[in-house]
């Protein structure tokens, strides 16, 4: 399976940012949407823009909601538990407005998820060259919580902070003088992300907590090769407690649109993070975000995006929007199934590919020069 690489992945965002801003385009199906309506509780969108991605992710919904691939997380015991039937999507734009449908407001555990927001938060304390140095921002085509990708590494480094390796190193990397301060960090940064205060699911915390024997020798390898700094049992405990963090889908659709707003929250104004640290974990998202499954993701949806085991998924669309998916059915790789599904077809029906030309005009082929 092939991926895309880091480089080629910055230089494709860079260009599609570059090029002028999408159209929204048409499909039969939606157009037989005449009314799209937003949930009970939800604001009707009062605009054509509005109203066209109301639509869009009423069809989603409708298309995937009886989709029965995939099967909830069951390493860790109280994931198996929740409801496979749960589906949710949010969309969040960076001017503030959300539209939702379906289980937009079920709470649910972040899981991976998290992982970008560590990052982003480690961004500002040693910049992109400390993470590239330390952590690594290469995908490693291997499963989330892989101890071959650390032995193959010349370095024994992670590979990126985007699975489970990168992301215990990341929590160890972060600059506070006790393990409570470390923790507190953490959890007001996701907090700023999205715009209230963010609890622990303590069930899921106990049960990952008694269940994380491949996180623990992750951790202890990590330490044997002096990748991991401090005390491994307490960078695990943390990362453990940050992959319970309760969230919803609109909650991980406001903390994409924070990053697709340039690391401003469009709902509090509030800037969590610099705009110049912003690139670097939406292209480690392009490349790592959905697993060993990235290269196809970006292939097929041509947005940086993040999974979760918890059935989250968000999806980046720089300067536009953010996409928060929730449904517990999971693929081989740990990816929720409908919210892949969800997103693809979002990104397709608005055409906010990043890799696509968008609105471009064609352009003409040159006549070779003669070769004299």
């Amino acid at each position: 399976m092939s991926h895309l690489s880091l480089v080629s992945s910055k230089l494709l965002i860079g260009l599609a940012l570059l090029a002028s801003p999408p159209s929204f385009t048409t499909d039969s199906a939606l157009a037989r949407n005449e009314a799209p309506t937003a949930p009970p509780g939800a604001t009707p969108p009062t605009t054509a823009t509005g109203q066209r991605i109301q639509a869009v992710i009423n069809e989603a919904h409708r298309k995937f909601a009886s989709n029965q691939e995939g099967k909830n997380a069951d390493y860790i015991p109280v994931l198996k538990q929740v409801d496979p039937k749960l589906f949710g999507i949010v969309v969040a734009t960076v001017d503030g407005q959300v539209f939702q449908v379906g289980d937009a407001a079920h709470p649910f555990s972040i899981q991976s998820v998290a992982k970008v927001f560590t990052l982003s938060l480690l961004m500002q304390q040693i910049g992109a060259d400390g993470v590239e140095k330390k952590i690594g921002v290469n995908a490693t085509g291997l499963p989330f919580n892989s101890i071959i990708a650390i032995e193959n590494d010349p370095k024994h480094l992670p590979g990126n902070p985007l699975v489970n390796p990168g992301a215990i190193t990341a929590v160890s990397l972060l600059n506070a003088p006790s393990a409570e301060a470390k923790w507190d960090s953490i959890i007001k940064t996701y907090s700023a992300f999205a715009g209230h205060e963010l609890t622990v699911d303590q069930p899921v915390y106990k049960s990952e907590s008694e269940t994380n024997t491949r996180n623990r020798a992750i951790a202890t390898l990590l330490k044997a090769y002096e990748v991991l700094k401090g005390d491994p049992g307490e960078a695990l405990d943390i990362y453990t407690r940050e992959c319970s963090v309760s969230v919803t889908a609109r909650d991980l659709a406001i903390m994409g649109a924070t990053l697709a707003n340039g690391g401003v929250n469009p709902m509090t104004g509030q800037r969590v993070m610099d705009e110049k640290n912003v690139p670097g974990v939406l292209a480690v998202m392009s490349t790592a975000g959905l697993y060993e499954n990235s290269g196809e993701w970006s292939f097929n949806v041509g947005l940086p995006a993040k999974s979760g085991v918890g059935g989250g998924i968000v999806a980046i669309v720089p300067g536009k929007f953010a996409i928060g998916t929730f449904s517990p059915p999971l693929d081989d790789a740990g990816n929720s199934v409908r919210g892949q599904k969800a997103v693809e077809y979002i990104s397709k029906a608005l055409g906010v590919d990043l890799y696509q030309p968008h609105a471009q005009p064609p352009r003409q082929a040159r006549t070779p020069s003669r070769v004299h």
